[in-house]
């Protein structure tokens, strides 16, 4: 009999064989060009850039592809990330950690249009509760980049753009039904004007979801029915040009859930959840010499837990910010200095010793570009009233050695600050806990040529002083700096348009291990899957269109101890529309086409075949 974990490998290593076939055959065979790279990404230097240009690992998803994929949520459009895996607690809503390249969920630094979001208490960002149809753009940036971002991006930086208006006036609606009493709906306006411009979005999102948990003693509690969840959500941006200099824009995002879940009456069963950032930009532009842009803005997260419509607790987070930046070119080059202001505001019924920290950070960062070299250098000094101050650096370096190659180069230091509960959580938090630290470096190698484009990147990072739990032996449990990891691992990504189809694929291989003493010593990380794949493939035949995904990724473990092993898995989404005329189209989707059965974390189900009809409406 063949064994599970041998079917799931060979999934993995079809996928990623699918790829390196597609790369060696494309040269002979492709029609046209493939995705275009000349986009404008932000995220890598704070400072407007061709992604083409741009030194480090990045993955750029924009609201064409957003549409053509049909993602249910967030953390699902993640999943085509190279080096992502999710762990979901039970589909629609339920709790998911994205560990990007190995590292921890909450080594991943996670903004909104520019605003830091996420709890000061947990440490995260609620991924499942951000709504896929108010997001315009994404950009993934990975490796270290604490000298340009400060605290959590150990393992890279998300940064997603809230709807923004594309032609003059655009007034859109959509309505969908599907699965598990499914039901989306959403409508908004949007306009642009030479000086000035606007949108206003809102949707609805709900579901009868799944039983999210299987096991009757393997969570929290268990309830064998479904768990729903319901997502209300409005983004608004505007702005206006005074002149070529001067220009402001104002934008804001409110979401807010409600999520059903196996728990008990300590932990509760629903959770209701506020995810919300407003802010505002000022930029001054001295001709072609300096810019300079103020930001300002506010973001909470919220949760409150009750069992049976009865409130239990509260856990919010009330984030104020500030930045000042300058760019300035000369010589060949921009240099980039600012400063950055954060106080985060814990509010809760948990009695914390501390609920208010400051973090004060200045930056510098040098760009140039001198031959065919490149180069990208920056340092960050963070001062936090909680755990005292941080210094960390970066150096990127890239050589384009052909007119179609590129050899990429980078080293770079990166930090995780305690969360307040690691901190302060009665019986449990230490407040001598220092920041959790890591040294990442990375080789890359990247093509662009007439037939599309593909990258290789192999990285190492070690991570000191992870923050772990120690017990007496009379079992007083607290947090304490005591692990020690190493993360090696490899990416390849490709796209390319072949007979007609337009083809994006990725592969991963990464190896996180334990490097702490003791019995867990060289085992691998929980939760994290070792090689991850994905291919997707679209083409169009007039108004109609078709695609299809494959997701694969390899076992897992649930735990330290390396004793619950998660089997492997590979899905097949299958996505199809069609456009009555430019501003009408119905949109079909058919997820998990064969109706897999996995978990991404122990004892808690993943949704099984579903599908989604979608009929909208854009004004063009």
């Amino acid at each position: 009999m063949v064994s599970r974990n041998s079917r799931t490998r060979r999934n993995v290593l079809a996928v990623s064989l699918a790829l390196a076939a597609t790369l060696s055959a494309v040269p002979a065979f492709a029609e046209g060009q493939a995705t275009d790279l000349d986009g404008v990404v932000v995220t890598a230097t704070r400072t407007a850039r061709t992604q083409d240009a741009t030194l480090a690992a990045m993955t750029v998803i924009d609201r064409e592809e957003i549409q053509r994929l049909q993602p249910a949520s967030l953390p699902e459009l993640l999943r085509k990330v190279p080096g992502a895996s999710i762990a979901n607690n039970g589909g629609a809503g339920k709790e998911s950690s994205l560990f990007l390249r190995g590292t921890e969920s909450d080594h991943v630094l996670v903004l909104v249009d520019g605003l830091k979001v996420g709890s000061a208490t947990s440490g995260k960002a609620a991924l499942q509760d951000i709504p896929v149809e108010q997001i315009e753009r994404i950009e993934v940036v990975r490796g270290p980049f604490s000298s340009l971002y400060g605290s959590e991006a150990i393992g890279g930086v998300i940064q997603i753009f809230t709807r923004r208006p594309q032609v003059a006036f655009s007034p859109s609606f959509s309505v969908g039904a599907g699965t598990e009493s499914t039901y989306k709906a959403t409508a908004g306006v949007e306009g642009r004007g030479d000086k000035g411009w606007y949108a206003l979005n809102v949707a609805h999102d709900t579901t009868d979801g799944i039983n999210a948990c299987v096991s009757p003693t393997g969570c929290f509690g268990y309830d064998p029915d479904r768990d729903g969840y319901t997502n209300n959500s409005v983004s608004a941006q505007g702005g206006y040009a005074f002149g070529d200099a001067w220009n402001v824009d104002l934008r804001a995002l409110r979401a807010e859930g409600e999520n059903e879940y196996d728990g008990s009456i300590y932990a509760g069963n629903e959770a209701r959840t506020v995810q919300q950032t407003g802010g505002a930009r000022v930029r001054y532009r001295a001709g072609d010499l300096a810019t300079f842009t103020l930001n300002l803005g506010q973001s909470e997260d919220k949760s409150r837990q009750f069992n049976d419509g009865v409130y239990l607790s509260l856990f919010r987070t009330d984030r104020d910010q500030g930045g000042l930046q300058a760019d300035f070119n000369f010589g060949g080059g921009t240099l980039t200095t600012g400063f950055d202001w954060v106080r985060d505001e814990v509010d809760s019924d948990t009695l914390y010793a501390v609920t208010e920290r400051i973090n004060r950070a200045g930056f510098a960062q040098w760009q140039q570009g001198f031959g065919g070299h490149s180069l990208q250098a920056s340092v960050r000094r963070d001062d936090n009233s909680q755990f005292g101050g941080k210094t960390t650096g970066s150096a990127l370096w890239g050589w384009d050695f052909t007119e179609a190659l590129r050899l990429t180069a980078s080293y770079g230091t990166a930090f995780k600050a305690p969360t307040f509960n690691e901190l302060y959580f009665p019986f449990y938090g230490n407040p001598a806990l220092t920041p959790e630290t890591s040294r990442s470096a990375e080789l890359g190698l990247r093509g662009k040529h007439g037939w599309g484009e593909w990258s290789l990147n192999a990285f190492q990072t070690d991570v000191d002083d992870l923050i772990g739990t120690y017990c007496t032996p009379t079992w007083e449990c607290y947090a304490i700096n005591i692990d020690e990891a190493r993360i090696e691992g490899a990416e390849l990504g490709v796209s390319t348009q072949l007979a007609g189809w337009d083809l994006r694929g990725s592969a991963a291989w990464i190896d996180p291990r334990n490097r702490s003493t003791g019995s867990n010593h060289d085992n691998i990380l929980p939760r994290r899957a070792r090689e991850t794949a994905r291919l997707d493939a679209d083409r169009s035949f007039g108004a109609f269109n078709v695609g299809a995904s494959v997701t694969a990724a390899g076992e897992r473990y649930d735990n330290l101890a390396n004793t619950h092993r998660l089997g492997g898995y590979a899905t097949t989404d299958l996505r199809a529309g069609y456009a009555f005329n430019p501003a009408w189209r119905v949109n079909l989707s058919v997820n998990n086409v064969f109706d897999k059965q996995y978990e991404t974390a122990a004892f808690y189900a993943q949704p099984g075949r579903t599908w989604m009809l979608t009929l909208r409406y854009a004004a063009q």
